[in-house]
């Protein structure tokens, strides 16, 4: 007598197919592993969270990647000097040079201050040690006041006219080699460079004015022969700072001069070809 096998039981319900416990159905069985391997075929399907989790993935990394191109094409220029510069103390809360460069250049632009009021050439040494590292363009105007300190040969008594002019040629070989000595430290950094002439002042006194023009014609020639002599670029400051309200003082830009000035450094950094290594005049 054949005994049938019981509903609880084992069976074999196919010689082509694999043996199943009746309480082992596919459906409850004993995890994903034995599903997998009672049907090879199957293909798994990601679920709503895999989905979720990989879009978010995905989308933190086309931020990070848009960033990283976003930061690869800023330009930094830095502003080395003294009050042409940095003349916030002098325009009663108005917006400075660097404050009027911010506005004016581009989106993909950024502008840092390192000029300091009172700075001498010898100190330019000092700010271009906390140039970053993310900076692209240097622009330095400096010379004002090592024309100062040298102001007393003016009222200096001599012989004849030949005699003030020696003593103007002495001022103005000084000048040049120092001012050509920090240049060429600078331009070992290897970042393009411009360098600015100084403008005239606005003493109140016409004869003081015309003989301080003058003289600064002497110590601007050696500002002129460095930039034309290393083919960098120039921003005439005599020529941007032509009016009297582009002055706060007799020496030191307005909100106005301000204005006007990094107007120039603008159409310089955004026009001029560094990588031709010739010398260029920018004036607004």
């Amino acid at each position: 007598m054949t005994k049938k096998p019981s509903a609880l039981g084992s069976a074999d319900l196919s010689s082509d197919g694999p043996s199943v416990r009746a309480d082992e159905s596919p459906s409850l069985g004993r995890g994903p592993g034995k599903w997998r391997k009672m049907n090879p075929d199957r293909v798994d399907r990601p679920s709503r969270r895999d989905l979720v989790t990989a879009a978010a993935a995905a989308l933190v990394l086309a931020q990070a990647r848009a960033t990283g191109a976003k930061a690869a094409s800023m330009n930094h220029v830095v502003l080395l000097g003294d009050s042409a510069f940095d003349n916030a103390a002098y325009v009663s809360g108005g917006p400075d040079v660097v404050g009027h460069l911010r506005q004016r250049l581009p989106s993909n632009w950024r502008a840092s201050l390192l000029a300091v009021d009172g700075t001498l050439i010898a100190s330019i040494s000092q700010q271009l040690a906390r140039v970053p590292s993310d900076a692209s363009h240097l622009v330095i105007s400096i010379g004002g006041n090592d024309a100062l300190r040298r102001s007393s040969v003016l009222d200096a008594p001599a012989r004849s006219v030949a005699e003030s002019l020696s003593k103007l040629a002495d001022i103005r070989e000084q000048f040049q080699a120092e001012y050509g000595a920090m240049v060429d430290a600078v331009l070992r950094r290897g970042l393009p460079t411009a360098l600015c002439t100084i403008y005239d002042p606005r003493y109140p006194n016409p004869l003081q004015r015309r003989i301080s023009i003058a003289a600064l014609a002497v110590i601007n020639d050696g500002i002129i022969r460095a930039s034309v002599g290393r083919g960098l670029p120039m921003l005439d400051l005599r020529v941007v700072c032509d009016d009297e309200a582009d002055f706060a003082n007799p020496i030191e830009p307005s909100v106005q001069g301000g204005w006007k000035i990094a107007g120039a450094i603008t159409s310089l950094l955004l026009h001029h070809e560094f990588g031709r290594a010739r010398s260029e005049v920018f004036t607004r």
